[in-house]
């Protein structure tokens, strides 16, 4: 058999601020992200169809918690109230892995040099 990791790219806008930094942090006043979510696979190529998982099935998967970021204020969704990189990585990770059992990774970024990877816990 063969583990290999493969992932798909998800982009969205949001907008949020981070209450417990330093008074005067330019994170704590309202700002917006252009977010990029890679999710990663990892598991056995099946011999028959040549993949791990299909892309598609993996887009639709995540369609459900991509409909309750994009353009939304990431501060009012429950259990993003603190939304910095990480907690929102493990955030997306918990909604995700009970769908994709195979999820090994989430990665954000929030600018095109910033974010972080979880890998669960």
């Amino acid at each position: 058999m063969m583990s290999t990791t493969l992932f798909k790219d998800f982009t969205f806008e949001a907008a949020h601020h981070l209450p417990h930094v330093p008074a005067g942090h330019k994170c704590g006043r309202l700002h917006g992200h252009s977010f990029m979510v890679r999710l990663e696979i990892t598991g056995e190529v099946d011999p028959h169809t040549g993949w791990i998982m299909d892309f598609a099935e993996l887009k639709a998967a995540f369609k459900p918690t991509y409909d309750r970021l994009d353009h939304f204020y990431l501060n009012e969704i429950p259990g993003l109230e603190n939304p910095t990189s990480e907690v929102l990585a493990k955030w997306i990770w918990d909604q995700m892995k009970p769908l994709v059992p195979l999820l090994s990774a989430v990665m954000i970024k929030e600018t095109c040099t910033a974010g972080c990877i979880y890998h669960g816990e």
